[in-house]
């Protein structure tokens, strides 16, 4: 792990023979004071910004300016700081993005890397550039790349989708303790489809159409043969490509690279999660949901799929009679084989083939069709879970507690709200949503509920800060499997105890440590695991169900220790480096 100077960002929290030694006499004002001081400061600032833009502007300057006291500040308020450095606050940054650019980072930071089509072929040019002037000289250990095609709920947005990787990368490090001078977002701006960007004089961007298939495809393979090349060691995300691409990507460099698609893995992954601990308090066996998903893109999809191997793995289900306990809404309906249109590729393994004649052309006709126990939205439509289905849900399941996932980002596009779910179900609704909701009291009662929230922050930071430690030589589907078990593992007795899904958002360095070790454990179960270090220690320390042929998410002690010591943490006074822990 590359070490910062321990007078990096310091400034007022110098001692007087620092300076001195520094040659910053007379440049600073004279009081010293503790690195606390400068927090309580740099929150006041925060709190005075009137508008959440305003907020993320600020926070942006901070990080490129003094790292340390960006993540003391995020750690520290983690749970009120995430929407504005990720969503929803980050959906109205990407798309003003042009706009604000600028007073984002002092002028010529390097703070990631843009890649426009018609400079491929200089990729390598780029690389050593970016290694040049990266900070720290530290090379890159994980990357998050995006070409800005679909982002969040918001469509395509084309270069002004950098926001999205720089987001993701700070919940790395804040999450599960990345080292942020190791961290890389990758725009690549290979022009948009959208013309009000086009059009726009202060768009930043390509001006062009995007490319088809076949050019994109090999621009992508020219950047990512570079980038691995340059950084053999290097794990990729993929985020927010458009539904074709996004599957596509993965399918070509899954079995080749270090990579994952978050859309895709990461949000079965977290739903998945969530999931297993609503089954345990739903009331109905799993074998006997009837799951009805609202959008049938990459993350719908890929969600399901994660289901049916759960079911199939967990509860014995034959994957036939799994994947029958599925249903998928699009703009057309209900998806069907026999609906008389040609399905995307991706959508075809859970079309319906027993449906007869019947085919359902809205939402509510598909709830009374299939009347489901189960509701998951990942459509962008807002309200598309209307009080009436919300309702109608609840009296199709009077013994049983309906679940309902509105999934989708940012607020603007959530299928409901977690006071609509609440009301319409008579207060019993496990739920768990794509974006923040406040909580709800009951009205006449002192009892506040807090909703769920399946954002995919509680499983990438994990599964990244488990790649960059084991360094296997892929992410497999039972890799991703044991990650959702282990998330679900990590509910406290008192959040059980109050019906909520996933841990408090206070305690995700902890619950990342968790994750992290249950992902160490399972890779070298696989042999997948090229890290000797860890390897050993997992073969001295096996998990208490090391023998088991199915994932199950543990993990033993002395491995977790160990990922504990090796997370990166932002130093808590002067005296320390920028790489203590805390």
């Amino acid at each position: 792990m590359a070490s910062a100077p321990a007078s990096r960002g310091m400034g007022t929290a110098l001692s007087h023979e620092a300076r001195a030694a520094l040659h910053l006499k007379g440049l600073l004002p004279s009081a010293v004071e503790d690195l606390s001081m400068q927090e309580a400061r740099a929150y006041e600032q925060l709190q005075r910004r009137s508008t959440d833009l305003e907020k993320y502007m600020f926070l942006s300057w901070l990080r490129t300016t003094d790292r340390n006291l960006f993540y003391r500040l995020v750690v520290d308020h983690l749970k009120e700081i995430a929407p504005i450095i990720y969503t929803p606050t980050v959906g109205q940054a990407c798309q003003e993005f042009s706009h604000i650019y600028p007073f984002l980072a002092p002028p010529n930071a390097v703070d990631g890397l843009y890649i426009p089509l018609n400079e491929v072929d200089s990729i390598d040019e780029i690389i050593q550039n970016y290694r040049a002037s990266a900070p720290d000289g530290a090379a890159p250990e994980t990357a998050v790349i995006t070409d800005g095609s679909r982002i969040l709920g918001l469509g395509d947005l084309g270069m002004n989708g950098m926001g999205i990787p720089v987001g993701k990368l700070q919940l790395y490090v804040a999450a599960a303790g990345l080292d942020p001078a190791r961290c890389l977002p990758i725009v690549l701006d290979f022009g948009t489809n959208t013309q009000r960007y086009l059009d726009d004089p202060l768009y930043l961007g390509l001006r062009q159409k995007r490319p088809a298939d076949a050019e994109f495809y090999a621009a992508t393979e020219k950047v990512l043969d570079a980038l691995t090349r340059a950084f053999p060691d290097i794990f990729i995300q993929f985020e927010d490509f458009s539904t074709d691409h996004a599957f596509g990507l993965l399918e070509r460099w899954r079995e080749r690279i270090l990579c994952f698609n978050d859309d895709i893995q990461g949000t079965g992954s977290v739903i998945l999660a969530g999931f297993i601990s609503a089954i345990k308090q739903a009331g109905i066996p799993a074998r006997d949901q009837r799951i009805l998903f609202v959008g049938a893109g990459s993350a719908g999809v890929g969600v399901a799929k994660q289901l049916v191997d759960y079911l199939v793995v967990e509860h014995g289900v034959p994957e036939p009679e799994a994947k029958a306990m599925f249903w998928f809404v699009d703009s057309r309906g209900l998806i069907t084989d026999n609906r008389g249109d040609q399905l995307a590729e991706h959508k075809v393994y859970f079309a319906r083939h027993d449906n007869g004649g019947t085919q359902c052309a809205t939402l509510e006709d598909t709830v009374e069709y299939v009347r489901p126990t189960a509701l998951v939205g990942l459509s962008t439509i807002h309200k598309a879970f209307s009080e009436r289905i919300l309702a109608r849900v609840n009296e199709m399941n009077p013994t049983a507690r309906p679940i309902v996932f509105p999934l989708s980002n940012p607020q603007t596009k959530a299928e409901c709200t977690f006071e609509e779910a609440m009301r319409c179900t008579g207060n019993r609704v496990l739920f768990a949503s794509g974006t923040a909701f406040p909580e709800y009291t009951i009205p006449g009662t002192n009892d506040t509920r807090v909703p769920g929230q399946g954002n995919n922050m509680y499983v990438f930071p994990p599964i990244g800060l488990g790649a960059k430690l084991a360094r296997p030589t892929r992410i497999t589907d039972s890799l991703i499997f044991a990650v959702s078990k282990a998330l679900s593992n990590t509910l406290s007795p008192d959040e059980t105890a109050r019906g909520e899904l996933y841990p408090r958002i206070e305690r995700i360095r902890e619950t990342s440590t968790q994750v992290a070790a249950a992902f160490i454990h399972q890779a070298v179960r696989e042999g997948l695991a090229r890290d000797r270090y860890w390897v050993d220690l997992v073969a001295a320390n096996p998990a208490s169900s090391a023998t088991s042929p199915v994932p199950d998410g543990s993990y033993s002690q002395p491995v977790l220790d160990a990922v504990k010591a090796r997370m990166w943490a932002p130093a808590k006074s002067a005296g320390l480096s920028a790489t203590s822990r805390l």
